[in-house]
């Protein structure tokens, strides 16, 4: 629906995205919303936002049980239930709105607005879409440093360190971005990375830009172990002042129950899925008091588990801090002229 890296000339752009309207039929095919709306900003790979179906996202849950409706900020304003009930060939046209007025998504260097068709990303329904977004030429959220786990030459530049840190290690997954074949042709080929992990903690250095008002740190990570939790720190001469804690929840394991009978009220079942999804990008926002002025910054991560079993009754699995990636990003005022 949106990629501002192509919109008005592309480039880099600092604003917010402030909402969405769309037809997704024209034949009153309403399963088509069973795809994901997925968000990304500011070069993540792992969507910001993500939901489990796009009528929800016009503010709907069950395709609007087929009804219309309107609200201020999302809705529903036309189209019948199916297609049999269409009363005329404009009635099966479908549309849906969503205004984030008090809620805009800012970003600091692009945005990506994207939008499954059906389930499995197979729907052939032809949508049109109008996205609705505020921007200025010119990033406020740069690119500074970025430091490659695993790689001998980007560790010693970034003096990192990490004595109980496991050995480098491959892994062959990806990111969430939905089916990774569809009607037997595969979108989205799985990719090698290396990384470590550690039960101790890490230390870097990363170059930042001295005008800084806040630093934005990625991390890559291998999101098969649950539950990543540690206190980050920032060096200061001598002592290293607290920046807060970096936690993500959850892992790619789950828990999958679906007893079926009698009408998904039976036992509850217990079945462990781990998805091929272990690729992630999370973020961590440094505080301008610990990073202006400054052109690098040294960076302690403690490794503080959160011992939680996947359910009550089974094994705590095995817990440790992972690292494959980490990038740091500079706000700073965005320096643009008129196009």
């Amino acid at each position: 629906m949106l990629d501002t890296r192509e919109a008005e000339g592309g480039g880099d752009w600092s604003g917010s995205f402030a909402g969405t309207s769309f037809i997704f039929s024209h034949d009153a095919v309403l399963n088509t919303l069973e795809g994901d709306p997925r968000f990304f900003f500011d070069d993540s790979q792992t969507p910001q936002a993500q939901g489990t179906g796009t009528e929800e996202w016009g503010g709907g849950g069950d395709y609007w049980g087929g009804e219309n409706m309107t609200l201020p900020f999302a809705g529903h304003p036309v189209g019948a239930k199916s297609a049999k009930e269409a009363v005329s060939a404009e009635d099966k046209i479908e549309s849906a709105y969503r205004f984030l007025l008090a809620d805009l998504m800012p970003f600091g260097k692009n945005a990506r607005i994207q939008l499954e068709h059906g389930g499995m990303n197979e729907s052939t329904e032809h949508y049109e879409t109008v996205t609705y977004w505020y921007g200025l030429p010119a990033p406020s959220l740069i690119q500074t440093d970025q430091l490659k786990i695993g790689d001998a030459a980007s560790e010693t530049a970034h003096r990192y360190l990490s004595p109980q840190a496991s050995e480098p290690y491959e892994i062959t997954s990806r990111y969430e971005w939905g089916p990774d074949t569809i009607q037997g042709r595969e979108i989205y080929p799985a990719q090698t990375d290396r990384g470590r992990t550690t039960k101790t903690s890490s230390e870097f250095t990363l170059r930042i830009d001295p005008k800084n008002v806040g630093v934005l740190l990625r991390r890559k990570l291998d999101y098969s172990y649950p539950n990543q939790r540690a206190e980050v720190f920032v060096a200061a001469g001598k002592e290293w002042k607290p920046a807060g804690v970096w936690y993500l929840a959850g892992s790619n394991t789950c828990v999958y129950s679906n007893p079926g009978t009698p009408k998904e009220l039976g036992a509850t079942q217990h079945n462990v899925q781990t998805s091929n999804r272990r690729f992630r990008d999370d973020e961590f926002l440094l505080p301008r008091a610990l990073t202006a002025g400054r052109s690098t910054v040294r960076i302690r991560v403690k490794f503080t588990p959160v011992t939680i079993p996947l359910y009550p009754g089974y094994p705590v699995p095995e817990l440790a801090w992972s690292e494959l990636q980490y990038t740091a990003y500079s706000y700073v005022l965005p320096a643009f002229h008129s196009r």
